[in-house]
């Protein structure tokens, strides 16, 4: 044990600014995901649009990065994620202000967000937990939670910044203040810092650490693995419904009687609480069992929803069930990129992991038009949180199921 209490901080001595440069990354690739709310209303009030019509451009951005998932995977495996991270974070900061134009034709908006897609794909998940697992091993659990802390941010700051920005400059201009707002705070770090080991190295870096860590299945195994599908079930069914909960938090409080601002401030809890619920799987999952820790948190979103269901028409009852829902976001893709390197390792990481955030982005894709369908047809989200419970229920038991890791590193 004193050895990898060792080996940890040897890894945050050389490497800490890789995981926080990873971590702005990723809240990049998730601006047009959580940033989404506060315009929702806005929008389909301009335009005479129902929330179905409004979110579908969502679902197709998230669509086309799932089928593009695994081929990024396979050339970030080749090439190293530097290059993609850096003209990822531009692209999409450029794409997210372009939705600013939208004027009302439909064709119009569908075309933004293909653009809004091809944008993304450089900034997927692929690129920056790769560089941070070349970088870390003893610490890869607490190193994997800081990184994906981005969509925590994301989650508790996108949206009271769309909020007050809409408020104060109509949401058309909005979005182009709050993309050159992101670009300015992170494409400088992520130009400083961000470099993983199969990246090519400044002159001063140590030999070893190139490519040090290439055990692993095969992408053909590891695709035929029983694990990886459960893995892919798990991923799945749970974005299907964490994803819809976030998008569409501020309507759900809206739906309950809350007004904007105020719901913008509960939604704003699931962000922080997110950070709290990846740091502290990070560190359980280096010390526990990754399959079992991820099964106990992803039940606690099931938890929310029936307190939404129950308890929802109160401030304390919806800020309960934003905590609940927060500390399962700081916890989902965290558990699952893990598990990829416990059961497969590292030497078809990219392309493995691919497959699994196209699992992840079906689901991001599904689930906000699911609700917004269920919201159309019923006049509310009740029967949406019923269905969540069951199927976060179910992802649950398809981790649960697993067996013990090959590639355990203890």
């Amino acid at each position: 044990m004193q050895a990898v209490i060792g080996n940890a901080r040897a890894e945050w001595r050389r490497h800490y600014m890789v995981p926080i440069a990873a971590l702005l990354g990723y809240a990049t690739s998730v601006i047009h995901i959580y940033g989404l709310g506060p315009y929702i209303q806005p929008i389909s009030d301009s335009f005479g649009w129902s929330r179905t019509q409004t979110t579908i451009g969502l679902t197709i951005a998230t669509l086309i990065q799932a089928v593009f998932s695994i081929p990024i995977g396979l050339l970030v495996d080749r090439y190293g994620p530097r290059l993609f991270g850096l003209i990822g974070i531009l692209l999409t900061c450029v794409a997210f202000a372009l939705l600013g134009t939208a004027s009302g034709d439909k064709l119009q908006w569908y075309g933004l967000w293909i653009i809004m897609a091809v944008a993304t794909l450089p900034v997927q998940a692929t690129i920056w937990t790769s560089a941070v697992a070349t970088r870390f091993e003893a610490s890869r659990g607490l190193a994997f939670a800081i990184t994906l802390c981005g969509a925590s941010i994301a989650a508790t700051l996108f949206p009271l910044l769309g909020t007050w920005l809409i408020g104060a400059y109509g949401w058309q201009t909005a979005f182009v203040i709050q993309a050159a707002i992101w670009v300015a705070i992170a494409f400088p770090v992520i130009f400083l810092f961000f470099r993983g080991a199969h990246d090519k190295q400044p002159k001063s870096a140590p030999a070893r650490e190139a490519r040090r860590e290439l055990e692993g299945v095969s992408l053909a195994e590891g695709l035929r693995s029983f694990i990886y599908a459960r893995l892919l079930l798990a991923s799945l069914l749970f974005t299907f419904t964490i994803i819809a909960l976030v998008v569409h938090f501020v309507p759900i409080l809206a739906n309950l009687g809350a007004d904007p601002l105020k719901a913008a401030g509960i939604a704003s809890l699931v962000g922080i609480f997110s950070i709290a619920g990846r740091l502290a799987t990070g560190l359980l999952l280096d010390r526990f069992r990754g399959s079992l820790v991820g099964a106990a948190v992803f039940l606690l979103p099931a938890l929310g929803c029936a307190v939404l269901l129950t308890a929802g028409d109160g401030f304390l009852g919806q800020a309960f069930a934003a905590a609940l829902i927060g500390l399962t976001l700081g916890a989902e893709v965290d558990v699952i990129v893990y598990l990829t390197t416990q059961h497969f390792g590292l030497k078809s990481f990219g392309g493995l992991y691919g497959g699994l955030l196209s699992a992840l982005s079906i689901g991001t894709a599904t689930g906000p038009l699911g609700a917004s369908v269920i919201f159309d047809a019923f006049g509310n989200y009740t029967p949406f949180l019923a269905l969540t419970i069951g199927l976060m229920l179910a992802s649950s038991l398809a981790l649960v199921s697993l067996p013990r890791p090959v590639y355990a590193k203890n």
